[in-house]
């Protein structure tokens, strides 16, 4: 009731992320009850299934995060409770919260793309010079590459990567690495910027784009001249709606109106 679960479900959905777990927390406030847990099942049944997730897919556990029940090891506390399953590209059953988060695919690290490496911060580190720090989305980053930040326009080469403090050969998506870089001072490129390789499809600024927008809830009228802050990965920019070409049926794609 008035909680933000409705919202973060389709926040998730309309985001792309099409693995999902529920856990029914606080369930030593109700004693273990059984018929609290199906009912909570019942009802989140119905509202992920509006927003596009099959509830066959998904595990329901019940956990006390407080006491630590069925987070790690099965608890003792729900004796009726015989494990969640779910049904993706083959069964999958277990008990915990940790064995629900095992049993997700991995996704497909995209590291044949071109190189994409949004900046978290910029560090400048004495002795050694400018590291920039984020995580590697498409492609590759390892020393000696020349990379470009844009839309800063700056161009250099990596002189090492490292993670964790460890030297790397390489990072790839899904890393969060700090970077060194060859004579480029902090004040050049900040968080928000993009780094990419040079020589492969280097990213770019760009004045305008066409975006697919879904209205999450919004009090006024959302139309030409609407002027929203755009967070893009660690960016946060402020632009203008210039003009709205289409409606389209969140769950079909398919345009209702020009």
């Amino acid at each position: 009731k008035d909680g933000q679960t409705r919202e973060h479900a389709l926040l998730a959905y309309t985001l792309g992320v099409r693995q999902l777990i529920v856990a029914i927390n606080k369930m030593d406030t109700t004693k273990w009850s059984e018929d609290r847990y199906q009912e909570i099942i019942k009802e989140t049944s119905n509202f992920i299934k509006k927003v596009g997730y099959n509830p066959k897919t998904v595990p329901f556990v019940p956990i006390s995060g407080f006491n630590g029940d069925n987070m790690i090891e099965a608890s003792t506390n729900c004796p009726w409770y015989k494990g969640w399953e779910k049904e993706t590209k083959s069964k999958a059953t277990g008990k915990t919260l940790l064995e629900a988060i095992d049993s997700i695919d991995p996704p497909s690290r995209p590291s044949d793309k071109p190189l994409r490496l949004p900046l978290q911060d910029v560090y400048k580190i004495g002795g050694i010079g400018t590291v920039p720090v984020g995580r590697v989305e498409t492609g590759v980053i390892k020393a000696g590459m020349v990379v470009t930040f844009a839309p800063a326009g700056v161009t250099t080469e990596v002189k090492s990567v490292e993670m964790h403090h460890e030297q790397l050969s390489e990072g790839v998506p899904g890393d969060n690495v700090g970077f060194n870089v060859k004579n480029v001072s902090v004040k050049e490129i900040r968080r928000g910027n993009v780094a990419g390789d040079s020589k492969n499809d280097p990213p770019k600024g760009c004045e305008s784009f066409n975006a697919q927008v879904i209205v999450l809830n919004h009090p006024g009228q959302v139309g030409a001249g609407y002027a929203p802050v755009l967070d893009c990965h660690t960016a946060h920019i402020a632009c203008k709606f210039s003009e709205l070409l289409e409606k389209i049926d969140r769950r079909t794609g398919k345009s209702v109106e020009d």
